[in-house]
């Protein structure tokens, strides 16, 4: 017989020890470990490294093993942080350890990172450990690493076709209170994988989102591994041996691990062969450019680079220097969440004093302060006007030298960390900073943005060549960022003709007396103001835009998203925040600038107009209206906070410079920008919408109002053009995906994946035959159609998702075709099945009763509809309650006028016929969703409305008084109105009298053995549900062929 094409998930594992035993011979197999209980310390193992390599007695080895037992004894969850901290210190700096009464302390390393041959590397399968639990239960990881008798690696592995999401989710499992939380305490990697997705690994109580795929290389340069895909052709494989490669295994958790104010963290493998490369440019003392894309974690590249680089010796000290405050601010806050004690040099003297003397060897500062009085703030500089006159460079550097203290020399082995060097890299002050360290000294320079292709000489001659690449489409694609999503919004200014007159008449009266070249040009700032300030109406269609969109779009709709918004400057920002508080995001908006109302309302000289006062006044109070007894500082920590933490309550934060760097906040997906934009700046504000969250986030959304993009419509394939024209083209490859291209070639694929589902529908393909297929046959019984029209239910349900997918990738080009690369025919043959599914899809949910017109009962619901051509079934259309219409119809309307109203067609209902169509088609859709928790009931009033509509068939009674009948049903329907039994007065004890034969006292008995024997998640587990149905059969009464029946009705029922 040959051999299984898909091995086993024991198979898999065997195969993976025997691969790292073969290909790794430093390795020992300690073989299955099953039938034994295990920890994560093997004492004999590490008491023989201790002895033998550490050259410790009995009694030191004995004290050392007491000490690391100690930290990583763990009973719960939550402490699995705080504990895993003390074993990870013990584990990585060794411990000092007590060689008697009276005797110096020695120190004792459990792991020799130097000399990775010293070390004992074995590997174990079916490790099993006990549960924290009072019974013997037990948990057993799938391979176990194991370095001196110390667990390291814990990895769980599943066949080919099972999920790696199911092996991180057992790992996940094995931490919680209750399991082997205990064995995870000294544990420095977690991985998951199987053969068809590869390897992918985190940290204790990582998040099953955070966890990274594997990869080598990523990113350039990395050095050759020796595992390549020519002699190791399966990912998984070759991904465990370059991991568990013994060297790295040990350089990786030594250099790579960080324990960040709360969270455990590991480094992506952009982020360890970026350290690899900068190691290797520091022994050579080469400078040069970490460019890494923003939100793949420069900063803790920066903060790991430079732990390792004092560890060095040689008096190793490290200058981080930035050119914003919040810049400089989440660096020095980010080495002391990881415990390092960096000092913060706030002024230009005290960074002098810092650098002269030995006292600190981490030091942030802001570049300015190099300047020392020289930037563009001083008051002594000389100003004509509002025009400042710049030194040259050579002035600067007599200055900054003659005010260095004489015995002036930066003490220690400097080497200068430049963060955003895209920013920095330019100007004297750069020139100032070599100046007082010396012109060799060692300089890197981090940047999350692509250099302007008109400064990348310079910064490659200030820095050196690049270090380590880590570009924005290879972020993507290793899921280590979102991918962005652009929509251009064009919201014109008009000025109507009557109106024209009007501002002339106005201008000219303004402007009496001026010559005509001070008119011509105040003419030429009106044109420029129009271009760049938003007018009231058009800040107006913008807030309800972003109100709308805060209802349509299910992440802001949701809550586990939220939004930005870009304003040209700070009064405008204020404007918008002022009008969102007149909608329905009254409280949940907040506005951060610069701008500080504590200093009064400032008049800037040559604004002396009653406008100019006008605005600043009104920036002041509603700054302080917003702000209320908060600070300027205060408020903005406080509403960053609100933001990350509490995104459904901070749905939209309003900025204009602050927070689009340096702010990281996950839960932000969408960035609206009204303001004018390019190079840097605008690279920087959209990636503050691509950072990872919980799974339902997929993208980063640019709503763009001002059309930064639009040169793109023109040459979409070349990246260089429009808002990115200042950039290498390969620099910023991938970064907004050619949309007409991407758009044909996803529209060609949802028809393909549409004609596909429709392929067995029987020829001629007429309408008939679609209800034939997806609704039921045209000869199916009366009695019989809604049972098969149940069991077509899946199959519209794709064919209605497929048919939405196709409508709005269509719309998406529908006015570029053309340019989409269709002829003119084809666009039009595009167009017509387009239309035609879309009409089939409608006829289909008409006629299955599976969808109603609302906006024939809703005036917001026909403005959304009208706006948006034809809207898919979105969240908002979902999250109407089902017989909302009606509760329109009785607020609208009495109970006796209103209704004849309604007949009469005279509120909005339509012609005659289409009332009874569309509220029986909801009463259809709603007894179909509804039936199983009630069969007998539900099926009673099928009936009913089956007998009315052919009444009106069949002409029998007259519309009105069928009509009439078909909304008393669907209001009986809604209320459930029957009359029942005393004490029959829950929607399950209902349910239950309805289907056993109306006997209240058997009712009773079933619902009293329900509610005990019903345990929690009895609907998803077979042996509960198993348990559940013997205690109905067993309740005395109850009919052998109604058990699977109430069994039935009980799982449908919300109520149990």
């Amino acid at each position: 017989m040959s051999a299984r094409v898909v091995k086993s998930e024991r198979e898999t594992q065997k195969h993976a020890i025997e691969l790292v035993l073969d290909a790794l011979p430093s390795y020992a197999y300690l073989g299955n470990l099953e039938d034994v209980e295990n920890s994560n310390i093997r004492e004999d193992e590490l008491r023989e490294f201790l002895t033998s390599k550490q050259h410790c007695t009995d009694s030191e080895a004995t004290e050392a093993i007491n000490a690391l037992k100690q930290a990583a004894a763990c009973g719960s969850y939550s402490a699995l942080y705080e504990k895993g901290l003390e074993c990870y210190k013990l584990l990585r700096n060794g411990a000092n350890i007590s060689r008697g009464y009276g005797e110096t302390y020695r120190h004792v390393d459990y792991i020799d990172y130097a000399v990775p041959s010293n070390n004992r590397f074995a590997i174990a399968e079916e490790v099993t450990v006990r549960r924290v639990t009072e019974d013997l239960q037990h948990r057993r990881p799938d391979i176990v690493v194991y370095v001196n008798g110390i667990a390291l690696v814990v990895l769980e592995l599943k066949k080919v076709s099972v999920s790696v999401a199911d092996a991180i989710r057992q790992n996940r499992r094995n931490q919680e209170d209750g399991e082997i939380c205990q064995f995870f305490t000294t544990v420095q990697l977690i991985m998951a994988g199987n053969e068809s997705e590869g390897i992918k690994y985190g940290v204790t109580k990582t998040p099953e989102e955070y966890w990274v795929r594997w990869k080598e290389p990523a990113g350039e340069p990395c050095e050759p591994s020796k595992f390549t895909v020519d002699n190791y052709h399966n990912e998984m494989y070759r991904s465990l041996l370059q991991m568990l490669e013994p060297a790295r295994l040990l350089e990786f958790i030594h250099d790579c691990i960080i324990y960040d104010g709360g969270t455990k963290k590991a480094a992506r493998p952009n982020q360890y062969f970026a350290l690899e490369a900068a190691k290797r440019r520091v022994r050579a003392k080469e400078s040069g450019i970490i460019w890494h894309s923003q939100g793949s974690g420069k900063s803790l590249t920066m903060i790991w680079l430079a732990q390792w680089i004092r560890e060095q010796g040689h008096d190793s000290r490290i200058v981080i220097i930035t050119d914003r405050d919040e810049l400089d601010k989440q660096i020095e806050n980010g080495f002391r969440a990881t415990g390092e004690t960096p000092y913060r040099a706030t002024s230009g003297d005290k960074l002098i004093k810092a650098l002269n003397r030995h006292e600190h060897s981490i030091i942030c500062t802001l570049i300015h302060k190099f300047g020392v009085g020289l930037h563009d703030e001083d008051p002594d500089r000389v100003t004509v006007g509002n025009k400042k006159a710049s030194r040259s460079p050579e002035e600067c550097m007599e200055m900054i030298a003659s005010s260095l203290p004489p015995d002036f020399h930066p003490k220690g082995n400097i080497i200068v960390f430049v963060d955003e060097c895209h920013r920095t890299q330019g100007g004297i002050l750069h020139k100032a900073m070599r100046k007082i360290m010396g012109k060799d000294v060692m300089m890197i320079g981090f940047t999350g943005t692509p250099l302007l292709k008109t400064k990348k000489l310079t910064s490659l001659e200030q820095f050196g060549s690049f270090i380590h690449t880590y570009k924005f489409d290879e972020a993507v694609r290793d899921e280590v960022i979102l991918d962005l999503r652009y929509e251009a919004r064009n919201v014109e200014q008009s000025i109507d003709e009557d109106d024209k007159e009007r501002i002339d008449r106005i201008f000219n009266a303004k402007t009496i007396g001026m010559t005509e070249r001070a008119k011509e040009a105040l003419r030429k700032k009106w044109v420029t103001l129009q271009n760049i300030y938003s007018s009231d109406s058009r800040m107006n269609r913008i807030v309800r835009n972003i109100c709308e969109d805060m209802i349509l779009y299910p992440a802001l709709a949701e809550g586990y998203g939220n939004a930005m918004l870009v304003a040209g400057d700070v009064y405008q920002a204020y404007k918008y925040w002022d009008l969102f508080e007149r909608c329905d995001l009254k409280g949940k908006t907040t506005v951060v600038t610069s701008y500080d109302p504590a200093m009064g309302v400032s008049i800037q000289e040559g604004h002396s107009s009653d406008a100019a006062n006008d605005q600043e006044t009104f920036k002041c109070t509603m700054a302080k209206r917003m702000m209320g007894e908060r600070s300027a500082i205060s408020h903005e920590e406080w509403a960053k906070e609100q933001f990350v933490e509490h995104p459904g309550s901070m749905k939209l934060i309003i900025v204009v410079d602050k927070l689009l760097t340096g702010f990281d906040a996950p839960k932000a997906t969408y960035l609206y920008i009204d303001k004018k934009m390019e190079n840097h700046n605008l690279f920087q504000a959209i990636c503050r919408v691509n950072r990872k969250d919980i799974a339902l986030k997929k993208y980063g959304y640019i709503i763009d109002y001002k059309d930064l993009f639009d040169e793109i419509k023109d040459a979409v394939e070349d990246y260089t053009n429009g808002a990115f024209a200042s950039f290498e083209k390969e620099d910023v490859e991938g970064l907004l995906k050619n949309r007409l291209e991407q758009g044909k070639k996803d529209l060609e694929e949802a028809l393909e994946t549409l004609e596909g589902i429709c392929q067995n529908v029987k020829h001629p393909k007429s309408v008939d035959e679609y209800f034939d297929f997806f609704v039921y046959p045209y000869d199916t019984p009366v009695e019989e159609q809604q049972a098969v029209s149940l069991e077509n239910a899946n199959k519209r349900e794709q064919f209605y998702d497929a048919v939405m997918s196709l409508v709005n990738l269509y719309l998406g080009i529908a006015t570029q075709m053309t340019e989409a690369g269709y002829t003119e025919q084809e666009a039009k043959n595009m167009h017509r099945k387009v239309s035609d599914f879309d009409d089939l899809r409608r006829a289909i949910m008409l006629r299955s009763g599976d969808a109603t017109d609302l906006k024939q009962y809703n005036a917001m619901m026909r403005q959304l509809l009208d706006q948006y051509v034809q809207a898919p079934r979105s969240s908002v259309l979902e999250s109407l309650e089902d017989f909302s219409f009606l509760d329109i119809i009785d607020k609208a309307t009495s109970e006796d006028d209103g209704l004849d109203e309604i007949i009469d067609g005279e509120k909005g209902i339509g012609r005659q016929g289409s009332a009874a169509e569309a509220i029986s088609g909801a009463g259809r859709k709603y007894i179909v969703r509804k039936r199983d928790s009630n069969p007998e009931y539900y099926d009673s009033l099928s009936k009913r409305l089956d007998n009315l509509l052919e009444q009106l068939k069949q002409r029998t009674a007259g519309y009105k008084e069928v009509l009439r009948k078909i909304i008393m049903l669907m209001r009986e329907l809604k209320g459930n109105e029957r009359v029942y039994p005393d004490g029959i007065d829950t929607d399950g004890l209902k349910a239950l009298f309805d289907n056993l034969e109306q006997n209240a006292a058997l009712a009773k008995r079933v619902y009293d053995a329900v509610r005990k024997y019903a345990e929690p998640g009895f609907r998803d587990n077979k042996l509960r549900k198993r348990a559940l149905r013997l205690a109905i059969k067993e309740t005395e009464g109850v009919p052998e062929d109604k058990v699977d029946l109430i069994l039935s009705i009980v799982i449908n029922n919300n109520e149990f």
